[in-house]
């Protein structure tokens, strides 16, 4: 089953960094989060991974195309013009990098790879989340109720003090809490072929019209996650997340 990952959007609120490079490109520990979430889907058998560039995409293209020379010891041998690769680090991956426009919006990124995925079921997400979300879990139940699309359901932390209003008088103020938090779509989705029929353009924004129309007509499914999930979506998420990685106990890292 082929992995569809958004990987072309501006990252406009994390741009420390993202004015150099893509945000899925943006390290965690020594490898963008890009390669942490292909390593998830990975480590359940999935390896078929189509990702959708826009922005910057020459940086994604430039770590593939020497994926293999970054992950190995080599040898030059300058007299003799060859490269030895030692101890190389193999990943089972095949890896096709689609130039989906730098405008275009996520449903048309969607639906500029049509071709690539075929006529078939896929799974899809976005290239700056991660999670411990189990992938075959998520999977039965998608085949077990025969809708069009599944997305996993997770709670989103309230990032902010709390206010308590009445009138116009604020009655209330606290800090935020670990239960102050709203259900929102954590990506790591599963679509069937029928999902084209909603893609219009490259105007076309996915969590718009096309999941709000499958919503209104029962055919929009969701998979409660309680593990972790996070997205890397501003400089305090990355340092979170740095954070995570380097105490060896990432919850993302299932392989």
């Amino acid at each position: 089953m082929k992995v569809v990952i958004l990987a072309g959007g501006l990252g406009t609120r994390i741009s420390e960094e993202s004015h150099l490079k893509p945000k899925p490109m943006i390290e965690i520990g020594e490898e963008p989060i890009l390669w942490h979430i292909m390593k998830h889907y990975s480590h359940y058998g999935f390896n078929d991974f189509i990702i959708c560039l826009g922005y910057k995409s020459f940086v994604v293209k430039d770590y593939f195309a020497n994926y293999y020379l970054h992950t190995s010891d080599v040898t030059f041998d300058i007299g003799n013009n060859t490269v030895e690769y030692l101890k190389n680090q193999h990943e089972p991956w095949k890896v096709t990098l689609a130039e989906t426009g730098l405008n275009t919006m996520t449903g048309g990124r969607i639906l500029r790879v049509r071709d690539y995925i075929g006529d078939e079921t896929f799974m899809l997400t976005y290239g700056d989340g991660v999670s411990d979300v189990n992938l075959d879990e998520l999977l039965k139940f998608h085949k077990s109720h025969g809708k069009i699309g599944t997305l996993t359901a997770v709670s989103a932390v309230q990032r902010f003090g709390v206010l308590g209003i009445e009138g116009n008088v604020v009655s209330q103020f606290r800090e935020k809490k670990d239960d102050d938090s709203s259900t929102i779509n954590g990506g790591f989705m599963v679509m069937e072929p029928e999902i084209f029929n909603y893609l219009k353009d490259d105007s076309t924004v996915f969590e718009n019209e096309p999941l709000e129309t499958l919503s209104k007509e029962g055919q929009l499914m969701a998979y409660r996650h309680s593990g972790f999930w996070q997205c890397m979506d501003t400089q305090r998420d990355k340092k979170n997340l740095e954070a995570l990685w380097e105490s060896g106990k990432a919850p993302w890292k299932t392989w």
